[in-house]
């Protein structure tokens, strides 16, 4: 499986997932790989960083001697940025950005644990002081109070536990 950094003529960049690369070609020849944006059948492929799976390769061994990949250089950051260009680099910039941002939110909101919903409630009725919360909700939860107009953002529990 061959998966690709792809970019439309408008900058969007996006990943596509294809059985080789003769099937990328195949299919951006015939205009069936489109940006899931906006559509554009005009697509590039950007350069991509290889994910060599190698872990499994090396317990299988004794040792690494005579394994070409284990001591094959990667590239560096450095190397990647450079030959992607400036699309590389301002999408890395934007995701810097929102990490930085959504740490700040988690380190400037209270834990309410369990009692999201029923906090954040208080708050968007006036019943309790405005500010910055955080917790757990179920599905139902976080339904009701979107269709109550509650404003939150809800966030898998693995990506709450990366800021924290």
């Amino acid at each position: 499986m061959k998966v690709l950094d792809l970019q439309c003529a408008a900058g969007h960049t996006f990943e596509g997932w294809f059985g080789s690369e003769a099937n990328f070609r195949d299919q951006l020849q015939r205009e069936l790989v489109s940006c899931p944006l906006c559509g554009d059948a005009h697509i590039t492929k950007l350069l991509s960083a290889p994910r060599l799976n190698l872990g499994s390769l090396r317990a299988g061994r004794q040792s690494g001697a005579g394994d070409p990949a284990a001591s094959a250089p990667s590239p560096t950051a450095d190397m990647v940025d450079a030959a992607a260009g400036e699309p590389a680099r301002k999408l890395a910039q934007m995701k810097a950005a929102w990490w930085r941002a959504a740490r700040e939110a988690v380190q400037s909101s209270e834990d309410v644990g369990d009692r999201f919903a029923e906090e954040a409630r208080r708050i968007h009725h006036g019943d309790a002081e405005e500010r910055g919360i955080r917790g757990r909700a179920t599905g139902d939860e976080v339904r009701e109070l979107m269709e109550e107009g509650v404003g939150i953002l809800p966030l898998p529990d693995a990506l709450k536990e990366t800021l924290q």
